[in-house]
């Protein structure tokens, strides 16, 4: 691959004599003047068509080159890593909130008067009904505001809300109080991967995720342990009083460790910089500035918001990626909160064990997770690079699928064997080996959905991880309602049956779905609403190449909706000719977070060649997928909106 830079050189282009320029040069008035040259006000200069006139030219905020050490993704090590922690200590002391008091439930339930097995459960449950409605909007929040600041506010909502359950003095007050709780607590479900997203390079991903996508697993084990152990020796009160406690000092952490990640968000606030103390003079004939994330000056509150708070629903109405991986999930996640909150009525009914003694059986599901979890970490990348010299040098989200197949043959196993050894009153061990291999397979199927997610939808990962949270936390608050029930009928052994088969009906074609056929699709069928996002840009792109390949007539304005029927009512063959058409040519090279070359041909509609390099072609990819284009461009994060 070449070497990236900065400035982009197109390949030559016959022109008319205008003076008008090609979008991605400089645009000095006077060779000699600095103040207009790349650099000035610390970003090159670029024209387009959208400005132009009585509005004037537009100066395009971007990175200083491909070592910007403001770009998060060129932090050290050691500064990721402390980013990486602290988001994943976020990610840990939630989940530990919705699982510690389920040992304390009959202690609520006695001071309460509760007697609904239902009313019980939902104590516990509720929390988790509160992470499928904050994402929602937490999500999109962050990528107006930024990461840092969304994520660490919301952990305050959490932080008061939490300390507020344990001076609840009746169950209404306790089950409203938990699910705010759990709204505050839900930010760092959907912010959190979105901060890995913003920081790694796809090769070196692999390890950050597993720890973050670990925690929210690994939370609610170490919860119930500590809980019961709380509960037993004072009072369900500080189950609550103690998870505050050391949330605090997470959140102290993260005011001197965690910076702001997000590059649109850094990115708007250098160019408001810049707009402040901007020269007239100086600035020739720039009139306005803008990131390269930006396609108007339209900046309003309501504009922005509108967008963002969209997005998630749009992603999960649209893109069969999100749909599928959501529904599988949910699937999981719905399991996991289920074994929660049986777990201890199976070790004290089956076993006859101490409230205290039951909850360390929990330390069986933490070691099938722990373990598996630091092995994919380092598997995962592996595979990644493995299939990626395999691909050309490009990279696709669909090389983190191989670490999930085992994990769909280890979740129903595990289902099976601990459902039946409890049924049958076998030795407790054989139970807990069942309940490891059932948390093997869990962390697998996580963390290869995570960060296929995050590679997908780089960009906007937040809004991603939102649209499939919300189904997942729903799963997750409505398992444990229906599980006494299911057990009182069934019985462990068919209950775990029948679960086990649903786990194999979802689970076992899920990454081969994803490796055939997505992957097929996502090759150059672009969706509606990601037309939409793309605006005149991508409008633009997509006609310059359907029209000089002669594959569909050009109208005098073809809305997104228009292109779209037109591409789709094309053969796979005549796909894959607009694919090469849109192919990057290896004169042309790249830094993270820049607009793609092939932006650069907007204006051309097809009229001049792109002249492709065999040897620097890229498959154009991911363009559904907000504007990646594989690894030829390092990242999804070329986006513009």
């Amino acid at each position: 691959m070449p070497e990236r830079s900065h400035t982009r050189t197109p390949p030559p282009i016959s022109r008319s004599s205008s003076s008008q320029t090609l979008p991605g040069e400089r645009l000095p008035e006077d060779a000699n003047d600095k103040s207009t040259k790349e650099g000035a006000y610390g970003v090159p200069g670029r024209n387009s068509e959208e400005g132009e006139g009585e509005e004037g030219d537009i100066l395009w905020v971007d990175w200083e080159g491909p070592n910007d050490p403001l770009n998060p993704k060129n932090w050290s090590y050691k500064k990721k890593w402390a980013a990486t922690l602290v988001v994943s200590s976020f990610t840990f002391i939630s989940p530990v909130s919705s699982s510690m008091v389920a040992p304390a439930s009959e202690q609520i339930a006695q001071q309460f008067g509760i007697t609904s097995s239902v009313l019980i459960a939902m104590t516990t449950s509720v929390f988790i009904l509160g992470y499928a409605v904050g994402p929602l909007f937490i999500g999109p929040l962050s990528e107006i505001y930024g990461r840092s600041r969304v994520l660490q506010l919301s952990n305050l909502f959490y932080l008061a809300w939490n300390t507020g359950c344990g001076f609840a003095q009746n169950q209404s007050q306790l089950i409203a109080f938990r699910f705010l709780a759990g709204i505050g607590g839900s930010a760092p479900l959907s912010v959190g991967g979105g901060v890995l997203g913003d920081t790694w390079h796809p090769e070196e991903r692999g390890k950050a995720i597993a720890i973050y996508s670990l925690a929210p697993l690994l939370g609610p084990v170490i919860g119930p342990v500590c809980g019961g152990w709380i509960a037993e020796r004072s009072t369900w009160r500080w189950v609550f009083w103690s998870t505050s406690i050391v949330d605090v000092i997470i959140q102290i952490s993260g005011l001197f460790f965690l910076r702001e990640t997000f590059a649109p968000f850094l990115l708007e606030q250098k160019a408001k910089g810049i707009r402040a103390n901007m020269d007239p003079e100086k600035a020739g004939k720039y009139k306005h500035v803008r990131t390269v994330y930006e396609s108007s000056d339209d900046r309003s509150w309501k504009s922005i918001f509108r967008k963002a708070l969209i997005r998630p629903f749009q992603l999960f109405a649209f893109e069969t990626i999100v749909q599928l991986l959501g529904i599988y999930m949910a699937f999981v996640y719905g399991l996991f909160y289920l074994f929660l909150t049986t777990m201890p009525e199976i070790f004290a009914r089956v076993y006859h064990q101490r409230v205290g003694i039951a909850g360390l059986n929990y330390i069986s599901l933490g070691v099938g997770l722990t373990i598996v979890s630091q092995v994919n970490a380092r598997v995962m990348d592996k595979i990644y690079i493995y299939f990626k010299k395999k691909n050309n040098g490009v990279g696709e989200p669909e090389f983190r699928l191989p670490s999930m197949m085992p994990g769909t043959i280890l979740l129903p196993f595990g289902l099976l064997l601990s459902g039946w050894s409890a049924q049958q009153g076998l030795h407790w061990i054989v139970t807990d080996v069942g309940i490891a291999c059932v948390g093997a397979g869990m962390i697998l199927v996580f963390q290869a959905i995570q960060t296929y997610l995050v590679d997908a939808f780089t960009l906007h990962a937040a809004s991603a991880l939102a649209a499939a949270s919300c189904l997942r936390s729903l799963a997750g608050f409505g398992f444990p309602l229906f599980a006494p029930a299911m057990y009182a009928k069934l019985g462990y052994g068919k209950g775990d049956t029948i679960l086990a088969c649903l786990a194999i009906g979802l689970g076992c074609p899920a990454p081969f779905l994803l490796w055939h056929y997505v992957s097929l699709k996502r090759l150059f069928v672009l969706t509606a609403v990601t037309l939409v996002e793309f605006h005149t840009f991508t409008n633009a792109t997509i006609l310059s190449a359907t029209v000089s390949q002669g594959l569909i007539h050009q109208a005098p304005e073809m809305s997104p909706k228009s292109v779209f029927k037109s591409l789709k009512s094309l053969s796979l063959g005549s796909r894959q000719k607009v694919d090469q058409e849109l192919a990057i040519s290896s004169t042309a090279s790249y830094s993270d977070d820049t607009p793609p070359f092939w932006m650069e041909r907007i204006k051309h509609q097809g009229k001049a060649p792109f002249n492709p390099d065999p040897k620097g072609y890229k498959v154009f990819r991911n363009v559904k997928d907000y504007g990646a284009v594989g690894d030829g461009v390092h990242d999804d994060t070329n986006a513009i909106k």
